[in-house]
């Protein structure tokens, strides 16, 4: 039990460095919680309070962001190995800034922040892990606004979705109004829709009614870049 345990640990980034020695003392320490999900079960909800790390293991989890002060919604998809809103479990703000569903079957790990904070950080590379992950996501963050609103329609439309997505890649599937999104990135409905469709006729994204679907947002990124 503790082998195939401390296999599943090595995989995960925060856990990597760590000796055998180290993660048979966790196992024996910390409490740790394995479960298993089926298509459309929920794992955890936006606005709710982020109280453990929980680690993806197995699977596909769908991601929706919902913004109702601005009226839409962002649908993407993550694989494991991920982990949940590391940056959520401490700060201000404690609480999911996303939903996350399982799409077929899912296996998670989660581990509880009182055990985090009384066993996990005495280890220096656990440690020096985490704040490597949180460190990326905020360096990432900052990258990404700098550009929100610079450039033709076409970079703008790049960062909004970069801005706003969990992963850089992937489909990405977005619920709003051509108006409303012109207005966010602060351009006309007319360009807008010339973009969008000049990126339907390349097979980059579907349009729909009050719905855009990209493919793969890399592609995308990678259209308007060159």
């Amino acid at each position: 039990m503790k082998v195939s345990m401390y296999d599943t640990l090595l995989e995960l980034p925060l856990f990597q460095g760590l000796t055998k020695e180290n993660i048979t003392s966790i196992i024996e320490k910390v409490k740790m919680g394995f479960h298993k999900y089926e298509a459309k079960q929920n794992i955890a909800s936006q606005d709710d309070r982020c109280n453990s790390l929980i680690f993806i293991l197995e699977g596909k989890v769908a991601v929706t962001t919902n913004d109702p002060i601005h009226n839409f919604k962002i649908v993407e998809e993550v694989q494991a190995p991920y982990i949940i809103e590391p940056q959520s479990l401490f700060g201000m703000r404690t609480k999911y800034n996303a939903s996350y569903t399982a799409t077929g079957d899912v296996d998670t790990l989660n581990i509880d922040k009182s055990y985090i904070l009384t066993n996990l950080c005495k280890y220096e590379i656990f440690n020096l892990n985490y704040l490597n992950i949180l460190s990326n996501r905020a360096q990432t963050a900052n990258n990404k606004l700098w550009n929100s609103h610079i450039g033709c329609t076409k970079e703008k439309l790049m960062n909004f979705f970069a801005l706003r997505c969990v992963i850089p890649y992937g489909k990405k599937t977005l619920f709003i109004t051509m108006e409303d999104l012109a207005s966010l990135i602060d351009d006309t409905r007319i360009n807008v829709s010339r973009a969008l469709n000049e990126f339907q006729e390349k097979g980059i994204l579907t349009l729909g009614r009050k719905k855009i679907t990209i493919e793969d947002l890399a592609k995308l990124t990678e259209e308007v870049k060159n």
